[in-house]
């Protein structure tokens, strides 16, 4: 009988138990693909990777238990229910039994995934840290035209949009008003945001305002992608808002909303909320609060006094002011945080103000010139003229502690106002100009974010040509290349910091001893003496080496050249690269091939990255050589 010999009807072992295809999967679960692929995204099940294929490579294997894990989900039976009720509607339809199908029609199934939420997300911690899919996806719908459409006969509901739409606003609302924001970066594929939320850094992409050309892509994969994010962000908005003492889901200005001013509405709905939450403390604190309490007795004001009471009972009841000093204490918590306090100043009593059809315009380098920082701003060789929204500017500016304005309806404040220090042009062609303010591109407001500084005004003026847009998400020194204008920003940092550098030779301990730093002339006088006994000793050395060679009576002739051989040899200093390089050499014999070729890999790569610094510098190197000839 041979080794793995099994007999028919005997239980499988190993892979071939572990592991099913998805055409078994599907069989074994009784489902439809397109139903199938659904419930996988919507319970996070994906394919694994098994160490032996059984049957074959070209095949996705998925877990056996990730699919017992999909038999007993409860939304498994509201799926059926949906096909079967499509069924329903059909025949009614095809016999053209109108009565039938219009009652059919009034009692569609319908789901909720609240509970796979909170299954996939046991912590608000684990929410945020998969959160940057979740909302490159929502901004991407969200800049889509609200117009229904089919697209491989899949239609894109205007309502979806607009939820999108809403969603990414009130994320963006609640992330300007805390001052979370750290990061910003336009680039060809769109605008690029980092923003923290309790410890964890949190990246998505929003795409420019313009007209989107939609790919032949799978578009019910993507829906069911983003009909599980709208959900998550929905539950990660409602506990960001409360926790910030805002209700909601929020109630905006009909006529903002109408005027596509929705950041601003949202920014007065917090303000509202902001003063309510204040008037109510002091309702809670003033000694006349319990007649204020019999007065009014509706259900909203009731739940409100519950919440109120709720509070007091966590605090020392014989403290009048408990609930005072509990939103100093939370307010003083959030003061703690140097860096969300240092974005809140950024922009501090400035004004701006937006004028029409705002561009902006930045560049890597001249049109005939090759591109110098492409390694760092992903950007092509000429000069990038792309429209930035205004909701961008809405977004980012107060979150940075700067007050923003635009030219329309629902502006905040007119053009004329004398307070504004800055107007965000893009066009030298301005009709009328204020001397009380500065003209600037919205190249200098991004600049400015990334320094965490305000930077001179002066290379971002209208009509000039403003210099290269760095990246921030990129580490300059591990790229081997720091750009020319990060080397500028970086000497402006130390100026306003007032910072003292270093003297070559030195560490930065050396600046904590006041020692060091004033006796200049004691460090000079002590590095001549030590040159001073070393050539004594070398001088000493060679007279010994002579006397003991006239002792053996060797000429002098003779006696001159060893001694200058010898002086040679000593001075010759041992090629250390080559060292080095003796020493890579023997550790790769000895380590295993698929180590070695990763190793050799990796070097190639660390190459290739020198080479085209290299090749940046020297192009640099002729640019710099042609403007000087000219």
């Amino acid at each position: 009988m041979p080794k793995h010999y099994r007999p028919a009807g005997k239980k499988k072992e190993g892979n071939a138990a572990k592991y099913v295809t998805r055409s078994q999967a599907v069989k074994y679960l009784q489902l439809s693909l397109p139903v199938f692929r659904k419930l996988c995204i919507l319970k996070g099940v994906f394919p694994r990777e098994p160490k032996k294929k059984v049957k074959g490579n070209h095949h996705s294997y998925y877990h056996m238990k990730d699919i017992m894990f999909l038999k007993h989900e409860p939304l498994l039976e509201k799926l059926r229910d949906i096909r079967s009720y499509e069924k329903k509607v059909k025949k009614a339809m095809s016999k053209k039994n109108r009565d039938l199908a219009e009652r059919l029609l009034t009692r569609k199934p319908t789901y909720t995934l609240d509970m796979l939420i909170k299954e996939r997300y046991p912590k608000f911690i684990d929410a945020l840290r998969d959160l940057d899919d979740c909302l490159s996806m929502v901004h991407l719908f969200a800049a889509l035209p609200a117009v229904d459409r089919a697209v491989d006969g899949e239609k894109i509901p205007v309502k979806r949009v607009h939820n999108c739409r809403r969603l990414s606003h009130e994320w963006q609302a609640y992330i300007s008003r805390t001052h979370k924001l750290r990061k910003a970066f336009i680039s060809v594929k769109g605008i690029y945001y980092q923003a923290e939320v309790e410890g964890q850094k949190i990246t998505w992409l929003t795409p420019h305002a313009l007209q989107q050309v939609l790919p032949e892509v799978d578009y019910r994969i993507l829906l069911t992608f983003l009909e599980f994010y709208e959900t998550l962000l929905a539950f990660v908005n409602y506990k960001l808002y409360h926790s910030i003492n805002v209700n909601y889901p929020p109630i905006l200005d009909p006529r903002l909303e109408a005027l596509a001013a929705d950041l601003y509405a949202l920014s007065r709905y917090f303000d509202a909320n902001a003063q309510s939450s204040s008037v109510k403390t002091k309702a809670v604190t003033s000694p006349g609060s319990e007649q204020t309490e019999h007065q009014h007795e509706g259900t909203k004001l009731d739940e409100s006094e519950l919440r109120l009471a709720q509070l007091q009972q966590q605090l020392p009841s014989n403290e009048a002011g408990a609930l005072m000093h509990l939103v100093e204490d939370a307010g003083g918590e959030d003061e703690e945080d140097l860096e969300t306090q240092e974005c809140k100043n950024l922009f501090k009593n400035m004004k701006f103000f937006l004028s029409r059809e705002v561009r902006y315009a930045y560049s890597v380098i001249s049109t005939s010139a090759p591109p110098l920082f492409s390694l760092l701003t992903h950007l092509p060789a000429q000069l990038l003229l792309l429209q930035v929204p205004r909701e961008s500017l809405l977004f980012v500016i107060p979150a940075f502690g700067g007050t923003v304005s635009w030219e329309g309806e629902g502006a905040p404040f007119e053009e004329s106002d004398h307070s504004i220090t800055h107007q965000v042009v893009d066009r030298p062609t301005q009709g009328r100009k204020f001397l009380s303010r500065e003209y600037i591109q919205p190249q200098w407001v991004y600049d400015c974010v990334n320094a965490r500084m305000i930077l001179p005004t002066e290379k971002y003026m209208v009509g000039c040509v403003p210099p290269p847009h760095l990246s921030p998400f990129v580490d300059n020194e591990a790229e081997g290349h720091i750009p020319e204008y990060a080397e500028a920003i970086q000497r402006l940092k130390n100026a306003e910091r007032k910072e003292v550098l270093p003297l070559p030779g030195m560490g930065k301990e050396d600046l904590d001893d006041p020692h060091s730093l004033l006796g200049i002339n004691d460090r000079k006088e002590a590095i001549e003496a030590a040159e001073r006994k070393q050539k004594m000793s070398i001088k000493q050395k060679q007279y010994h080496e002579e006397l003991n060679l006239e002792l053996q009576g060797s000429q002098y002739s003779a006696l001159s050249s060893d001694i200058e051989a010898k002086d040679a040899e000593g001075d010759a200093v041992p090629n250390m690269q080559q060292i080095v390089e003796d020493a890579s050499n023997m550790s790769k014999v000895l380590m295993p091939r698929r180590k070695r070729k990763l190793l050799e890999a990796m070097e190639i790569g660390k190459e290739k990255k020198r080479a085209h610094v290299h090749r940046l510098k020297e192009r640099k190197k002729k640019i710099d050589e042609a403007k000087k000839s000219t």
